[in-house]
């Protein structure tokens, strides 16, 4: 292979981890002194300035009854500046896996500008709310989805990822990321994309996945979970995780991009429910679904899901494994309404709603039936 490939190839690699921003604020010398030496040792970066455009529109979203003129709205983004010169006003965020710099609003007011075509179906004081919550998603093919959705619509402060697998080609008929991205660990794409979104939302990676021994800690560490999002393949951890979700009181969902189904299991309310709402062995134990072999483990896959509830096309796929397919399919379209849904549900749990545990649908092949 020519060298200079190979460096490169290497280089590549070694890059694959970066997930974490670095913020420089220039009203501190240090951190202005640390931006220019770094701008000067990577001359490749690439510089993104809009705050002005960020300031305008904030003083917008501010006065929304007044119709002022563009000269107006950039003599109010001159005056909330006052003193401060426009390149120490805000926050540089340098996002080390695309060499990228981008100047934003700080905090408060980024999130003050990004959330405001939430109002009024999310109110500044939900906001606030939905801030102090923490939320965790285990398993990040449909779990991409959903994570997404709860960072875009920013219906926590914290999410907590975990998945051990690194991205393949064909999940991206359902991940959406670049061909770039094949081998990176699926919880550094989902990190990288939210921060692009919302470097100020707190992401905690789990790179292993869960296991016996991280599973208390990935519900407590840093404070216990307000709600668990489980969407991973493993048998295993859908018992593990949701044994010690009810020890302490923790809600979970689950989506099966198949009929827009969603399972929520409220241990926060029910701290005697039955775990998979009795579908399982209460003596079921992780390390015993672990030594399941074929027809026991597909007993209870069945037993889970409940294969003649699924639709018929997902009926088939099932016979199909170990024949024409290796796994169970799903849809780019099905795992993004999942996130849409499992989205919906996390808000309105976050902020005092009354859903109960069950199995609910959004079947859209049935809602778009042709009538004949």
């Amino acid at each position: 292979m020519n060298t200079t490939l190979a460096k490169a190839i290497a280089a590549g690699r070694q890059q694959h981890q970066d997930r974490n921003v670095t913020f420089y604020r220039l009203q501190d010398p240090g951190q202005a002194s640390a931006l220019a030496n770094l701008l000067q040792q990577h001359p490749a970066i690439s510089v993104f300035d809009e705050l002005q455009a960020q300031l305008t529109e904030l003083m917008k979203l501010r006065h929304p009854s007044e119709r002022f003129t563009d000269i107006q709205l950039q003599e109010l983004a001159a005056a909330h500046l006052g003193n401060t010169a426009p390149e120490e006003y805000g926050v540089w965020v340098y996002y080390p896996w695309s060499a990228k710099v981008v100047h934003l609003l700080d905090e408060a007011e980024f999130i003050e500008l990004r959330t405001s075509r939430n109002q009024q179906k999310i109110t500044s004081q939900q906001r606030d709310l939905l801030q102090t919550k923490k939320i965790g998603v285990i398993g990040l093919s449909v779990g991409q989805s959903v994570a997404l959705a709860l960072a875009i619509e920013r219906l926590c402060g914290e999410l907590r990822i975990a998945d051990f697998d690194r991205l393949d080609l064909s999940n991206m008929n359902r991940i959406r990321t670049g061909v770039h991205n094949i081998g990176v660990l699926k919880t550094v794409l989902v990190a990288r994309e939210i921060a692009e979104i919302d470097p100020f939302l707190s992401v905690v990676c789990y790179d292993e996945g869960i296991t016996d021994e991280n599973i208390h800690q990935f519900l407590t560490e840093g404070g216990k979970l307000d709600i668990l999002v489980e969407e991973c393949d493993g048998l295993d951890v859908k018992i593990l995780a949701r044994q010690h979700a009810r020890s302490l009181g923790i809600p979970v969902l689950m989506d099966t991009s198949d009929r827009g189904m969603v399972d929520v299991e409220r241990f926060d309310v029910q701290p005697d429910l039955p775990i998979l709402h009795g579908r399982v062995p209460e003596t079921l134990t992780p390390a015993a679904v672990r030594s399941m072999q074929g027809p026991a483990r597909m007993a209870l896959v069945d037993s889970i899901v409940d294969f003649s509830s699924l639709s018929s096309k997902m009926q088939y796929s099932l016979q199909e494994i170990g024949k024409s397919i290796t796994t169970w399919p799903q849809l780019a379209s099905a795992v993004m309404l999942g996130g849409a849904a499992i989205g919906h549900v996390c808000r309105e749990l976050s902020l005092g709603g009354d859903i109960e545990s069950g199995r609910y649908y959004v079947d859209l092949e049935q809602i778009f039936k042709q009538i004949k």
